[in-house]
């Protein structure tokens, strides 16, 4: 229960990555702030968490400006009374060939995955700051570290999270605030259902040679936030089962 006393805002935590994230931080006794479009999702989540035991409210949320990020994050403090841990995970994927892609898929991309973050710390990293510590990951992708042809729009964006990340350790690390990423490899969640056999193929490449659960995904973002991570910082950790190392 390490993380007990300690509130956390886990964005796109209604489904998937986000809603194992959200129950791993609930188990290790943070308040949840649970946050997503979806309010029935959010519900289910909600109680599941406290079904459990853990403690959890919802705050539906449409990251896809920065008034709806700022937004988000005044809700969360007047909630928590504090947020003590932000989790950057929602995130859109648009993907396909360069030139297939919209001027609207684009926009709403690079809102959702890096605006929506970048603006959430803006409104979130100084409190962490001022009360000298707290903890910031974000989730980014295997294929922001290398190109995959038909992924430059979500790589990209997820790249841009990678160096902000770097950037974000550099401005509030001296003041106490840990900044760290995930990148995920191939993930079995709602969002990847649609890929079928083509996610089991990517993941083939990878010397763990399969998918992760996202429940995977989820202990090294709790690892991260935790106090065993007390001297990382600026680090975008590869969950990918090894694709990024060879």
């Amino acid at each position: 229960m390490e993380l007990t006393d300690r509130v956390a805002l886990v964005t796109g935590s209604t489904s998937g990555i986000g809603r194992a994230v959200a129950q791993a931080l609930a188990a290790r006794g943070a308040h949840v702030l649970v946050s997503g479009r979806d309010e029935e999702r959010g519900a289910k989540t909600v109680a599941a968490i406290r079904a459990d035991g853990g403690r959890a409210d919802f705050l539906p949320a449409d990251l896809r400006d920065a008034d709806s990020a700022r937004d988000l994050a005044r809700r969360a403090v007047e909630t928590g009374g504090r947020v003590d841990i932000l989790v950057n995970n929602a995130g859109i994927g648009v993907f396909g060939p360069t030139e297939a892609v919209s001027e609207a898929e684009f926009d709403a991309a690079y809102a959702v995955n890096v605006k929506a973050p970048f603006f959430l710390v803006a409104g979130l990293a100084p409190g962490m700051a001022e009360r000298g510590g707290g903890a910031i990951v974000s989730v980014t992708t295997m294929v922001a570290g290398f190109g995959q042809a038909g992924m430059a729009l979500y790589g990209s964006s997820k790249a841009a999270v990678a160096l902000l990340t770097k950037a974000w350790a550099a401005e509030f690390g001296p003041h106490g605030v840990r900044v760290n990423a995930v990148s995920p490899g191939p993930t079995r969640t709602e969002g990847t259902a649609p890929m079928g056999d083509a996610l089991d193929q990517l993941a083939s490449q990878a010397p763990a040679g399969r998918v992760a659960d996202p429940r995977e995904i989820a202990e090294a973002v709790a690892y991260l936030v935790g106090d065993g991570a007390g001297f990382v910082q600026g680090v975008v950790l590869p969950v990918d089962g090894g694709r990024t190392a060879v």
